[in-house]
């Protein structure tokens, strides 16, 4: 199974729309075999959906990610873990356990500032005119 995590600095990254970069687990379910890191080059949000489907991505592991985005991987088969935050290699070594917690209603539809940055995340907050959901 391939993994794709949003990525930045070893965190999983908070937006997914404004990725510059995805880690890539390559497994066998219960281990990683290998991983990479792959730049989004600069692809934004409708483009990152096929970006990982041409990588073979099966499960993608983000933060907030907006309802276009969701259905752009659904309709390549990309099963979303949404709405996690913290270290990408204990995101992945959790799904691969069972245990990973995450929101499978995460939402976030704005596209104004970006996330992610100076301790900012999308939670419980009215920041400007958006709202996030995790």
């Amino acid at each position: 199974m391939k993994i794709a995590v949003t990525y930045e600095n070893g965190q999983v990254f908070q937006h997914f729309g404004h990725t510059e970069q995805f880690k890539i687990y390559d497994t066998d379910g219960a281990k990683v075999l290998s991983e990479e890191i792959v730049s989004t080059q600069g692809e934004g949000h409708g483009a990152l959906a096929q970006l990982l489907k041409r990588l073979s991505i099966e499960v993608l592991i983000c933060g907030g990610i907006g309802g276009g985005a969701q259905t752009a991987l659904a309709q390549a088969g990309i099963q979303l873990y949404g709405g996690v935050s913290g270290s990408c290699d204990a995101a992945v070594q959790a799904l691969l356990a069972g245990t990973l917690g995450y929101d499978p209603n995460v939402r976030c539809n704005h596209h104004d500032h970006e996330h992610g940055e100076g301790g900012h995340t999308c939670s419980g907050h009215g920041c400007g005119g958006h709202s996030c959901h995790r």
